[in-house]
């Protein structure tokens, strides 16, 4: 798997309506602020209710001090929230990020699944919630979560890419390269081909010449 910032980077250059960090390592290839998920999506959580103030305030700085890599205060901004906007789908974005910075991935996979109970018509909770299984290594699990949403998102190269990455690690190759074709003709091909050459999820096709 590579940075994080590299997976933040290219989503938000892909020619599609996402976002990630997401992510922080598998996240979504748009607009995001995480650095753990491959490909993350942050953006779409934006349809649900507006937050006031003061909540909103301190949202906003918890999610700078994640860009400023201070997961530890952006908790500490986290725990100011009142707690009627705490289970708000732009609440629990920004917590499973400090779940997953903190490596806490039992607690990332929970507010993952409430992300795709909450919102879901959002790829976010269904891309954070399989990699949070991934990390947990049950990436079979992640595979069965996650396959689902590429029949509801269609069009989103993260969802597409992160399948590939999960069925080369449980030795589906044919599928890998299948899963990884349909990213690189959704997304940015030149950018999402040189993110695949390094990632060590699918090192196998590498090896294979198959990227």
């Amino acid at each position: 798997m590579v940075e994080i910032q590299d997976q933040i980077d290219l989503l938000h250059e892909a020619d599609h309506p996402l976002r990630r960090r997401g992510a922080t390592k598998r996240g979504s290839p748009e607009t995001g602020t995480s650095n753990v998920t491959k490909f993350v999506e942050h953006s779409s959580t934006q349809k649900a209710r507006p937050i006031g103030p003061p909540d909103v305030h301190f949202l906003r700085a918890a999610e700078g001090w994640l860009e400023l890599g201070d997961h530890l205060e952006a908790n500490e901004e986290l725990k100011k929230i009142s707690l009627q906007c705490r289970f708000h789908p732009q609440v629990l974005l920004v917590r499973w990020e400090v779940y997953a910075r903190e490596e806490h991935w039992e607690f990332a996979h929970t507010i993952a699944h409430g992300l795709v109970a909450l919102a879901p018509e959002e790829p976010v909770g269904w891309i954070n919630r399989a990699f949070a299984l991934h990390q947990l290594q049950r990436t079979a699990e992640a595979w069965h979560a996650l396959l689902p949403a590429a029949r509801k998102f269609p069009s989103n190269p993260t969802i597409a890419y992160n399948l590939a990455c999960y069925a080369c690690q449980l030795g589906r190759i044919v599928e890998a390269r299948q899963w990884l074709e349909r990213a690189l003709g959704i997304g940015d091909a030149n950018k999402i081909k040189s993110l695949a050459q390094q990632d060590p999820d699918l090192k196998p096709l590498v090896e294979a010449k198959l990227i």
